[in-house]
């Protein structure tokens, strides 16, 4: 597991996360394919207690990914970021939209959040 891209330290202790089996059973797929997913930077996950994680808002109500999420991530890292810092970027409180880009991903308000990135990654 130590070889996965992990942001450690920076997934707010409130945010509700699943392991790499209920990420799998969410996404009907291998947990190996989603440690693929997370190495190939089409997923972004976090160490709790030394555990991997993805937090639960990367996901939609059908149970695949959120909608807009894998093309955010990939714009925000072709645009410069690190994993770390998309991480940081998706949990950030945004007060004029009242949450973070994660929450506002299953809202009326994804496509400002798709607009934002755009404007600050590039």
């Amino acid at each position: 597991m130590s070889s996965l891209p992990l942001s450690i330290g920076i997934l707010p202790d409130d945010v509700e996360v699943l392991d790499l089996d209920e990420a799998a059973d969410r996404l009907r797929i291998s947990p190996n394919r989603v440690r693929t997913l997370i190495r190939d930077h089409n997923l972004l996950a976090a160490s709790r207690d030394g555990v991997p994680v993805i937090p639960a808002l990367f996901f939609g109500d059908d149970g695949g990914l959120a909608k807009h999420f894998e093309g955010l991530v990939t714009m925000l890292l072709d645009g410069g970021y690190t994993r770390d810092e998309a991480m940081a970027w998706m949990f950030t409180v945004y007060e004029d939209l009242g949450m973070h880009p994660a929450q506002a991903l299953h809202t009326h308000s994804a496509r400002e959040v798709i607009r934002r990135a755009q404007a600050q990654a590039f």
